[in-house]
């Protein structure tokens, strides 16, 4: 069999050519579709964590809210500045995963597919588009593979530094992270690279980890580890949408595309059959000879682990999405070079590749905003299929990644009505109030803009934020059914509803104008917690 080699090909036309155009396109797309809709809501909550920088959060690290920090004091605040970095991030994944092509000894061709396969994938289209600690993570995770795929090609422990000190950033963006550690960990068990525990580099790897981790472990002991009293919540609840098994593994086919799932189980094959063949590490400096003739089987065992934990654990389907690119990267070395031999079959692997394009086309719509809500609306219904739920949430005819995009600013916009609608003396005192974060962080976003002051919130990190000075004599109260304020306070007034034909049915509230709150606001704060 006979594999193709990159040096075949022009400069211009070589696989990491071909990858960094692939990644440029990703990074354009991103980038023309970042105002088509509006800002969503995750993004301004990170965004108002940035405004109070800290070692941690009720509900995530501090990574993200640090890199939302960077982008607003670089490129502003507008929905296009916020998604730049994020964009970056996304295209950085695409180029990483052509990377570990390469290096794992795929060709142009295989390391063209592997980028593209990144590019097509759904969910990724989603995560892509927005500042979440999401698009960090996936990036994060294939930089920590890629350490130790170069650590086992090149038989250089110091990798294993790297590796280490950059999961540490992992966990500084998000804790998931320590499946993908334990993956690892029971690949090198399992295979020779059991050997890499006797290394040094290894150890001061981990130790590495744990302090640039560490800042954020105390924080959550000083606080009483409020990340797990969050997540405990949240399971009580029912929110998420559970999985079995095997449901949990058709939804990876269908949020993954449908016309990868042969790639990446390939790449699981390949994984455990597939041999160091061929260009590889080898003809890098400092690479060992590809005669050793290893395969990488810790990586297949990687995955696995990661797979079956989020089934046991019951976690989202979309949490063993940042291991796919590895899976990618080695589903197409596989098809490289079992089809490299015949013209045929190489007719037919770049067949596949371009019917990977024309899916990713169709699907595109349901992923990326290219699409007016009704045009969107009209396409899904001739398509025939909707995108699985993650949460058992009202979403309005969009999906959820889309209806949260919808209707904030019109509310802010009427909160202003309100708050101006106040005598000076009393608009001095007047809160205003959200009984879930999201209200509380389109207020902070657009606040500045209608001459708001800062929203306050019982809901996750604002709860600890506090209520500032305000006692309750005066307040604006958002995302409230009204049974409660009656009893709570002297007089209680309805100023309007709220509401967008494409946001979610829990955006649908009506904003109360309430004034002498029986008891000072400050006092009752411990008791008005919540975290889910």
């Amino acid at each position: 069999m006979t594999v193709e080699q990159p040096h075949s090909a022009s400069r211009f036309a070589s696989g990491p050519a071909l990858v960094l155009y692939i990644a440029a396109a990703k990074f354009l797309l991103h980038v023309l579709t970042a105002t088509r809709y509006g800002i969503f809501r995750d993004e301004m909550y990170y965004l108002a964590c940035s405004r109070h920088l800290a070692w941690g959060y009720v509900d995530h690290p501090p990574f993200t809210p640090f890199i939302g920090w960077i982008g607003r004091h670089l490129f502003g605040d507008s929905p296009l500045a916020v998604r730049l970095l994020p964009a970056l991030a996304g295209a950085a994944l695409v180029w990483l995963t052509g990377k570990l092509a390469r290096d794992m000894g795929g060709g142009r061709f295989a390391q063209a597919l592997a980028a593209l396969a990144v590019v097509v994938v759904p969910i990724y289209l989603v995560m892509h588009s927005w500042l979440t600690d999401n698009v960090f993570e996936d990036l994060i995770w294939m930089g920590c593979i890629w350490f130790a795929l170069r650590a086992i090609n090149s038989g250089d422990a110091r990798y294993w530094f790297w590796f280490g000190a950059l999961a540490g950033v992992g966990f500084e963006n998000k804790y998931s992270i320590a499946f993908l550690l334990l993956g690892l960990l029971v690949g090198v068990l399992l295979t020779p690279e059991r050997g890499w525990l006797k290394s040094g580099y290894l150890w001061l790897g981990v130790l590495a980890c744990v302090l640039i981790s560490l800042p954020n472990l105390l924080w959550e002991v000083r606080n009483n580890f409020p990340f797990l009293e969050l997540i405990r919540n949240i399971r009580m609840s029912t929110r998420d949408v559970v999985r079995g098994p095997l449901a949990f593994i058709l939804d990876q086919a269908l949020i993954m595309n449908p016309l990868l799932f042969p790639l990446w189980v390939g790449g699981l094959v390949w994984f455990f059959a597939g041999r160091r063949t061929g260009r590889n590490a080898a003809t890098e400096v400092g690479s060992s000879p590809a005669s050793e003739d290893k395969s990488y089987r810790l990586f297949g065992w990687t995955f696995i682990v990661v797979l079956a934990s989020f089934i046991v654990l019951k976690g989202k389907n979309y949490y063993v999405t940042p291991v796919y690119p590895m899976m990618f990267a080695a589903g197409a070395i596989g098809l490289e070079r079992i089809t490299s031999a015949r013209r045929a079959a190489i007719w037919g692997r770049n067949a596949y590749a371009a019917l990977v394009i024309v899916v990713g086309v169709i699907f595109l719509p349901l992923s990326v905003p290219v699409l007016s809500p009704e045009a969107f609306l009209r396409y899904e219904d001739k398509l025939g299929m909707k995108p699985p739920e993650f949460e058992h949430q009202n979403n309005g005819p969009l999906p959820q990644w889309f209806a949260d995009e919808f209707g904030w600013e019109e509310m802010v916009e009427k909160v202003a009505r309100v708050y101006f609608s106040l005598p000076p003396e009393e608009r001095a005192r007047t809160a205003i109030f959200s009984n879930g974060w999201g209200e509380a962080a389109a207020v902070d976003y657009y606040g500045a803009k209608y001459g708001l002051p800062p929203a306050i919130s019982k809901h996750n990190n604002y709860w600890i934020w506090g209520p500032r000075d305000y006692t309750g004599e005066s307040m604006i109260i958002l995302r409230s059914d009204g049974r409660d304020e009656p009893e709570l306070f002297a007089s209680v007034q309805d100023m309007g509803a709220v509401s967008h034909p494409y946001s979610r049915r829990d955006e649908w509230f009506h904003i109360l104008l309430c004034r002498g709150l029986k008891v000072d606001l400050r006092m009752a704060w411990p008791q008005l917690k919540k975290w889910d």
